[in-house]
């Protein structure tokens, strides 16, 4: 390796916009749920369809996605799922019935997939070995930040325009980042394309990639961080006084990031990947444990969000350190991405019914119970990986 850094940080902050895109395809939804039935009064129970659907095909389809992206092209799926998710943001802002509403959510499920796949495959891909961890832990910053912008400017915007103008941005947002990509990446060096893998295969393929303790283990860790993250913003801001919570709740994403791009960073010269994701892990239960013997405290429960952060970068650096072809990596990344829209799916319903049958001891312990078995999991991998 030369003493020259060819990192191309310019076109990296553009495919971070685009996984700020992707995230907002979530986060458009969740932080206007409650107005939501605004404008879809007769949806009744089933207004919750227009966020689970999204998480719902990431579960279905992570995997897959990894190898159908290798097959169709990384640059190509990145500007093309782009365009698909502009498309679907301008048919929402058209007030759509509700039918039609939720099927917009199922193809725009289908183009956040070949964002968050096709995306850090590319970064790793433009950037040199000595700045890949610090562009990877830009890129595992993408769901926080965007969903500080969208509480900042998204909540306003719809305050004095409606839900409606929300969609409408996204999609102009979208359409733009699609044409700077698709010219900023015209002349980039992609990997080669894959063959288009045979259905008929694909149970095998799955084993292929599950059974790979270097495939799967940025998985592994991931699974059991998105069944907390979420869940721990949404179940525990009812334990914070009342004047504080909005405090509380703004800083936790904004900790885990600030603790991802420092000290995460600074750990990695260091460190592998997979001794910052476990020593993340440990942090995490003890920051837990804290947080389970003074309940509600607010600096160890933003201390447990910075802790994440740790486990969060080293988790999206772990997938090109352990894989080195771009076709591994692209699996790795859809595996990945199917572990995280089932943590996202279970958490909350898991953490709620811990509330719910053994109250706050019972939350906490649960949490503690899955930071040990993200921590676990990583060390039975590791040795797997040795032997």
């Amino acid at each position: 390796m030369t003493s020259t850094d060819n990192t191309r940080w310019g076109l990296i902050l553009v495919i971070w916009a685009a996984g700020l895109g992707a995230a907002a395809q979530y986060g458009k939804i969740s932080v206007i749920f409650d107005r939501m039935a605004e404008l879809y009064p007769l949806a009744g129970d089933a207004i919750s369809f227009t966020v689970s659907l999204v998480g719902l095909l990431g579960i279905l389809l992570g995997v897959v996605a990894g190898m159908f992206v290798a097959a169709f092209g990384y640059r190509r799926t990145l500007v093309w799922a782009l365009w698909i998710g502009a498309a679907m943001s301008v048919l929402q802002a058209l007030h759509l019935p509700f039918s039609a509403f939720l099927v917009t959510r199922v193809v725009e499920g289908l183009s956040h997939l070949g964002l968050v796949v096709a995306g850090p495959t590319l970064i790793a891909q433009v950037s040199s070995d000595r700045s890949r961890g610090l562009a990877m832990t830009l890129w595992s910053t993408f769901f926080g930040v965007a969903f500080t912008l969208l509480a900042w400017f998204g909540l306003p915007l719809v305050s004095k325009f409606g839900v409606l103008s929300l969609f409408a941005a996204h999609a102009a947002i979208m359409a733009v980042l699609a044409v700077l990509l698709g010219v900023a990446l015209r002349n980039v060096p992609v990997p080669a394309r894959q063959p288009i893998p045979n259905i008929a295969a694909l149970p095998a393929l799955h084993w292929r990639i599950y059974r790979s303790p270097w495939l799967v283990a940025p998985a592994a860790g991931w699974l059991f961080y998105t069944a907390c993250f979420v869940a721990i913003l949404t179940v525990i801001p009812p334990f914070f006084e009342p004047n504080l919570r909005g405090f509380v709740v703004g800083m936790m994403p904004l900790a885990s990031i600030a603790v991802s791009m420092t000290l995460g960073v600074y750990l990695m010269r260091f460190i592998s990947a997979v001794r910052l994701v476990q020593l993340g892990f440990v942090l995490c239960i003890l920051m837990a444990l804290w947080l389970l013997a003074y309940p509600g405290l607010p600096v160890a429960c933003i201390a447990l969000a910075g802790a994440m952060g740790l486990v969060q970068g080293g988790s999206f650096a772990l997938v090109p350190q352990l894989n080195e072809t771009a076709a591994d990596r692209a699996q790795s990344s859809g595996a990945m991405a199917q572990a995280g829209n089932l943590g996202n799916t279970v958490g909350t319903p898991i953490m709620v019914t811990a509330l719910t049958v053994a109250g706050y001891s019972g939350l906490l312990g649960v949490v503690v119970l899955l930071f040990l078995a993200g921590l676990l999991a990583h060390i039975i991998l590791a040795i797997r990986r040795r032997n």
